[in-house]
């Protein structure tokens, strides 16, 4: 597909338009939804290795069980995202994560946008607001990982 330079595209290079670009309240409704799916998963992964425990509670603090989780979270997201460009949660909202050639997202380009969401949240969120009010709408995780989320139309009943 070639690449354009229109100002209306929500990255510089593509050719998905600004109107097809989402916004935060969109982002933040699957991110809601992630967030209760995510639970769920954490919680039967954490039942997975009670066992180990003989049972026992896992010390809060632990950072062994924390990089655990921090992995499940990891492949719960980005997973998700090469294998269909969306999350459950994304798919609800009708939201697809492209890269900026609108392809689909690598391993390469989920791994930094990950890493790039975790600072996002570290700093109050301060990250997703980022995209407020701008054009593009692109959060600091899209910029840093040459990805961009839009909206594609609900599907239509037959």
């Amino acid at each position: 597909m070639p690449q354009t330079t229109d100002k209306s595209s929500p990255v510089a290079g593509t050719a998905a338009p600004a109107a097809n670009a989402c916004g935060l309240p969109r982002r933040a409704a699957a991110m809601l939804y992630d967030c209760l799916l995510l639970f769920a998963v954490l919680f039967v992964a954490t039942l997975a290795v009670l066992p180990l425990t003989g049972g026992d509670a896992i010390p809060s603090g632990n950072p062994l069980y924390a990089g655990y989780l921090l992995l499940i979270t990891y492949f719960y997201f980005a997973g998700q995202w090469v294998r269909g460009g969306r999350t459950l949660g994304m798919r609800a909202w009708h939201i697809r994560l492209l890269k900026q050639d609108d392809s689909a997202p690598d391993w390469s380009a989920c791994s930094v946008r990950f890493a790039a969401a975790l600072l996002c949240w570290a700093m109050a969120g301060l990250g997703f607001l980022s995209g407020v009010g701008r054009a593009d709408r692109l959060a600091w995780h899209d910029r840093l990982s040459g990805t961009c989320l839009v909206i594609e139309p609900a599907a239509r009943c037959r």
